[in-house]
């Protein structure tokens, strides 16, 4: 159990990072040698559920680190 609720942890944290990344970092849309065009979308599907699917991971290891 130790080791499941260490990986889940990490798994939460690493989940909830790259969701984040990918909500808040620009992405390079359009890039011409005179103009370069950046967007940032915010928060679309695809991040909100990594984000979310981390924040469930993380309470899960948690909560069985603190059951023992």
């Amino acid at each position: 159990m130790k080791i499941l609720s260490l990986v889940l942890i990490v798994g939460g944290i690493a989940l909830i990072a790259s969701g984040l990344y990918n909500a808040f970092v620009p992405q390079e849309v359009l890039d011409i040698e005179i103009i370069e065009v950046t967007a940032t979308e915010g928060f679309d599907n695809q991040s909100l559920a990594m984000v979310c699917l981390g924040v469930i991971a993380f309470v899960a290891g948690a909560f069985l680190t603190k059951k023992r």
